[in-house]
């Protein structure tokens, strides 16, 4: 593919067939990513600091190699560790500053895996949490995922 090419494909998300997929892309609703990641997502405790979530693979978030992508891997680090955030009483998450995550493991579709958040720090300003994802049946870690984010200031007006 020459370059234009992938310029094409990353801004339009279609390649040679981007006008095939506009009406539909153009039509999904807002926030479609979030309930398309976190579809069947199922939360089994939840307290001060401290998420755990069920979640079985699905078909839809495998990549070329027929695994979790990673791109989905780092999609939920940061929807299940914003969640986190609320469990301490912040009123708002703000925006994401960094996210990293370190892949050790794969998971493949029907897969029932579990990820566990946890805050490490809630400031002021700042919130820092740890995602961690294991295979539910093995407890072998999958992917270790760190976010922090800027949390909105309260106004003194």
């Amino acid at each position: 593919m020459d370059l234009e090419s992938v310029r094409r494909y990353l801004e339009k998300g279609g390649g040679e067939d981007e006008d095939k997929n506009a009406s539909t892309i153009n039509g999904l609703p807002l926030r479609f990513f979030e309930r398309f990641i976190m579809q069947d997502l199922r939360v089994d405790l939840i307290e001060p600091g401290r998420l755990i979530c069920t979640f079985k693979v699905p078909q839809r978030l495998l990549n070329a190699g027929n695994f979790l992508h990673g791109g989905a891997t780092a999609t939920l680090v940061d929807l299940v560790g914003s969640a986190v955030i609320f469990s301490v009483g912040a009123p708002a998450t703000g925006v994401s500053v960094e996210i990293n995550v370190s892949y050790l493991d794969a998971a493949y579709a029907d897969e029932e895996i579990e990820i566990e958040a946890r805050v490490l720090r809630v400031g002021k300003a700042i919130g820092v949490v740890s995602v961690e994802f294991r295979k539910k049946e093995t407890g072998k870690i999958i992917a270790q995922g760190r976010h922090t984010k800027y949390l909105p200031v309260a106004s003194k007006m």
